[in-house]
C-alpha cells in the first residue's frame, strides 16, 4: 500500500495521510473506505492523491472515494475543492470523458412480464442505441446545430421531441451547465462529436436492464419517493459520456496547459493546470461545460430510444408503462459551488473525477420532488453483480457533498483480458439468466466482475463514512455493452 505506516484512521471508514506524506502538500489526503477496501488500493492512488494535495488553491483535503483507483493525474474517485479566486482548474481532475454519468429509469413492469421477452428487448436496445468505438447516432445535425446543442444540453434534445420537461427536472443542473462557450472548442472536437449523439461508446459504458431485488430495499420511504417500490420491479440504468468530443476537449487543453503552466507550480505534468481566473482557465471551463452539455444531451436522446423500444416490444405507450427518469447524475466535472467553510461562505471549484455529487435533504439546488429526500446517488456495479441507489445526507458536507460513483476497477483491462475470455463470460452469464449484447468479446472480457471491487462493500463503506445512505439494490438481467 506504499507508505502505509503514515495512514491513520480518523473516523468510521475514513483514513488520512498527513501533509508530510510528500513535500509540497498544502492539505492532507483523506481516503474513504473500509480497512479492506483501503488496503487493496493501488499504491498509485495514494501517490496521485498526494500530488493533488499540492495544487494551488486546494482547501480542506484531497479526497478519495471508496471506489478509488489509479487514473490520469487525479485518481479515479478523486475529489478536490479549489478556491475559485486563487486556485487552478486541472483537466486531469475532471478526466477525458467529461460528464461521463449515470441515468436511472424506472418502469411499472415486473420481472415475470419482462423475462419472456428479455432477449428481444436487449437486442432491440442494442440495435437502437449504437455502442463501441466510433459508433454513430441517429441524430443528424449541422455544425451550427451542434454548437446550439453544446449550449443547450439536454434541454436542446427535449425541445426537439426527445423527452419531456419532467426529464430535465430530474437531471443534475436540469441537464445544462450554463457557462458553456462553443467558441472555446476546437473544430476537431466538433468534428469528433457531431455524429455521436445517442451513442454509448466503449469501455465501461453500458445500458442495463435491472430488477429490484425482493430483499434489496434498505430504506422503504426513500425507495418509494424514488419510484422504486414494486416487487421485482424492472428498471433501466445506463452509463455514458461525451464520447470523442469530451476526449478531444481534454486533449486540447492538456497540451495547452502543459506549455503555459507556471514552472513555480512544480506539478506532475498529468496535473497540468491554469489559474481558474485566467483567460486560459476560463476558456477551458467554457469548453468543459460544452462537453458536459453534450453528454447530458446524449443521455437524453438515449432515454428517448429506450422509451421507443419498450413501447414497441410491449405494445403500450411509454406513459402506460410507467417509464420515468429517476435521476441523471454527472461524473467527471468541475463545478462552481457556494460552500460554507470555516464559518464563511466561499465559492469553490469542486473537481469530481469518478465521483458523484450527493446533495442532502433540504438543499436548494435539488428539484422539488427530492427536496425532502436528498439527491438520488447511483453506484453502478459490474454487469455480473448489480448496482445501488443511495441518497445524499447532511454529513456529506465533509467531502463537499461527494460520493462514490461505481464499484471501481481492481485490475487493469489488460490484466482482465489475460484472465477472462469474453465468449466464455457471455455463455456463463447466459446460464445465470443475464442476456448480453457486446460490441466485442475483447471489450466484454475487460468488464468482467473479477476486474472490479465488490460493489456491496463500496456501497456499505459510502454509508458508514457518511457520504450517502443506501436505498435499494438492483441486479442485472440484460446488458448492452460498449
Amino acid at each position: 500500500m506504499g507508505r502505509s505506516e503514515m495512514l491513520r484512521p480518523i473516523g468510521p471508514a475514513v483514513f488520512e495521510l498527513p501533509r508530510d506524506f510528500r513535500p509540497g502538500m498544502r492539505v492532507p489526503v483523506r481516503i474513504y473506505g473500509t480497512e479492506k477496501l483501503v488496503a487493496e488500493m493501488d499504491p498509485e492512488v495514494f501517490r496521485q492523491a498526494a500530488n493533488v494535495a499540492t495544487l494551488p488553491g486546494i482547501v480542506e483535503a484531497s479526497f478519495c472515494m471508496p471506489d478509488a483507483h489509479r487514473g490520469y493525474g487525479f485518481p479515479i474517485g478523486g475529489v478536490a475543492a479549489i478556491d475559485a479566486e486563487t486556485g487552478v482548474i486541472s483537466p486531469g481532475g475532471i478526466g477525458f470523458d467529461i460528464n461521463c454519468g449515470m441515468r436511472l429509469v424506472r418502469t411499472d413492469l415486473r420481472w415475470p412480464e419482462v423475462q419472456p421477452r428479455l432477449r428481444e428487448l436487449v437486442d432491440a436496445l442494442a440495435d437502437r442505441v449504437p455502442a463501441g468505438v466510433g459508433s454513430r447516432g441517429f441524430v443528424r445535425v449541422t455544425r451550427d446545430e451542434f454548437r446550439e446543442l453544446l449550449e443547450g444540453g439536454a434541454g436542446w434534445a427535449v425541445a426537439r421531441g426527445y423527452g419531456t420537461e419532467a426529464d430535465l427536472e430530474t437531471t443534475e443542473e436540469k441537464g445544462c451547465f450554463e457557462s458553456a462557450d462553443p467558441a472555446c472548442v476546437s473544430e476537431r472536437a466538433i468534428e469528433r462529436g457531431q455524429r455521436q449523439i445517442g451513442t454509448l461508446g466503449s469501455g465501461n459504458h453500458y445500458l442495463e436492464i435491472q430488477v429490484l431485488r425482493p430483499d434489496g430495499i434498505f430504506d422503504a420511504r426513500l425507495a418509494k419517493a424514488f419510484g422504486l417500490s414494486l416487487p421485482e420491479q424492472v428498471v433501466v440504468m445506463f452509463h455514458c459520456g461525451s464520447r470523442g468530443f469530451g476526449h478531444q476537449v481534454a486533449t486540447d487543453y492538456l497540451r495547452s496547459f502543459r506549455r503555459s503552466m507556471p514552472k513555480e507550480y512544480g506539478l506532475d505534468r498529468e496535473l497540468a493546470c491554469a489559474p481558474f481566473a485566467s483567460p486560459d482557465g476560463r476558456d477551458y471551463y467554457g469548453a468543459m461545460c460544452c462537453a458536459a452539455n453534450m453528454s447530458f444531451a446524449n443521455r437524453q436522446v438515449i432515454l428517448h430510444r429506450i422509451r421507443e423500444v419498450f413501447s414497441d416490444v410491449f405494445g403500450r405507450d411509454p406513459d402506460a408503462l410507467g417509464i420515468r427518469n429517476v435521476y441523471d447524475v454527472a461524473h467527471n466535472t468541475a463545478k462552481l459551488e457556494r460552500i460554507e467553510l470555516g464559518g464563511c461562505e466561499r465559492t469553490l471549484l469542486v473537481h469530481r473525477k469518478g465521483s458523484t455529487r450527493a446533495l442532502p435533504p433540504g438543499h436548494p439546488e435539488l428539484p422539488p420532488v427530492y427536496r425532502q429526500t436528498g439527491q438520488p446517488v447511483i453506484i453502478g456495479g459490474s454487469m455480473e453483480t448489480g448496482s445501488y441507489v443511495l441518497a445524499g445526507v447532511a454529513s456529506g458536507i465533509a467531502s463537499f457533498y461527494s460520493s462514490a460513483h461505481g464499484s471501481g476497477r481492481r485490475m487493469s483491462r489488460t490484466q482482465a483480458r489475460k484472465l477472462v475470455r469474453g465468449r466464455e463470460l457471455r455463455e456463463r452469464m447466459a446460464r445465470r439468466g443475464i442476456w448480453v449484447r457486446a460490441a466485442s468479446d475483447r471489450g466484454l472480457a475487460e468488464e468482467a466482475a473479477i476486474a472490479y471491487k465488490d460493489v456491496d462493500e463500496v456501497a456499505e463503506a459510502s454509508e458508514i463514512a457518511g457520504l450517502s445512505r443506501r436505498v435499494a439494490h438492483l441486479i442485472p438481467v440484460g446488458n448492452v455493452k460498449g
